[in-house]
């Protein structure tokens, strides 16, 4: 009888587990993690407080969290369609209702998180967080898919920025650098998949590219963004600002050329171009405002 009894208990707690899991998966961890972390270092680094540096990860949290739920519970349909095994809608691991609701409350608690960080911290960031959302919902398939990137990245060190004691304007070329790493952050997303996508009618910017199109301009966006991080602050950029740049620009041709016969070498490139990017945009974090 004791067994019978073990295995009814351990049941839900085997189910509840899964679907912990299956959310976890769903709401697409990389990005939520590095975009977070991303957000916290550049707070920490702007001179925010501990508490406030905590806050502000919150807000950044919950945002992307939203993100991502609303991403795989609206493309569900289309990834059971297509056969995307190893997503956990597709692998039954997690109902799409299940991840509907994870959705909406993570977007429900942003909302008052952001705003703790100020009213005009809080509306840039929650305007990020609808761009998002609209890609999500419709722009993904759209020539302006590559808007909420811009305007999502270039968000982050403008909320930072707002969210400091004095409510400083963010500077210019840290919201210009943001848009531009948001740009190339949405052909990287967008390449390795890129062939799937357009056989099952997936049209957004980098489609209409073409793979070629889309590896030829990867990297242009992402040392652009260097190029305004090393050049754009007040003063001289100094050796190591020009080092990195030139160190961006090399590892970018590189990446494309090898591309032309391994496409993963140029998104790998461009992964290197975008962490020297974030390095130099938390070097330069202390001017942000």
């Amino acid at each position: 009888m004791g067994i019978p009894g073990q295995s009814t208990a351990g049941r839900p707690a085997a189910r509840w587990a899964g679907r912990s899991a299956g959310l976890a998966g769903s709401c697409h961890p990389g990005p939520v993690v590095a975009v977070t972390a991303l957000t916290t270092a550049l707070a920490a680094t702007a001179g925010q407080s501990a508490a406030r540096c905590a806050l502000t990860a919150l807000a950044a949290l919950t945002g992307q969290l939203s993100i991502g739920w609303c991403n795989d519970a609206f493309d569900a349909h289309r990834d059971l369609a297509a056969g995307r095994r190893g997503k956990p809608v597709v692998d039954g691991t997690v109902r799409v209702t299940e991840v509907w609701v994870a959705a909406y409350v993570a977007l429900a608690l942003c909302v008052p998180l952001s705003f703790a960080c100020g009213l005009l911290a809080g509306a840039v960031h929650l305007t990020g967080v609808a761009a998002a959302w609209a890609y999500d919902l419709r722009l993904k398939a759209t020539v302006w898919s590559w808007v909420p990137y811009a305007m999502g990245f270039a968000a982050l060190p403008a909320f930072v920025a707002l969210g400091l004691p004095d409510r400083p304007w963010p500077a210019w070329w840290a919201v210009t650098a943001g848009a531009l790493l948001g740009i190339g952050a949405h052909l990287g997303d967008v390449l390795p998949d890129i062939r799937g996508d357009l056989a099952i009618g997936v049209r957004g910017w980098p489609h209409r590219l073409g793979p070629d199109g889309a590896r030829l301009l990867l990297p242009v966006p992402l040392v652009a963004a260097s190029a305004t991080l090393v050049l754009g602050p007040a003063g001289p950029p100094g050796g190591r600002g020009i080092a990195a740049l030139a160190l961006a620009a090399l590892v970018a041709v590189t990446g494309t050329v090898l591309g032309r016969r391994r496409e993963r070498a140029a998104f790998a490139a461009a992964v290197a171009v975008a962490v020297v990017d974030v390095a130099l945009l938390l070097v330069r974090g202390t001017g942000i405002a």
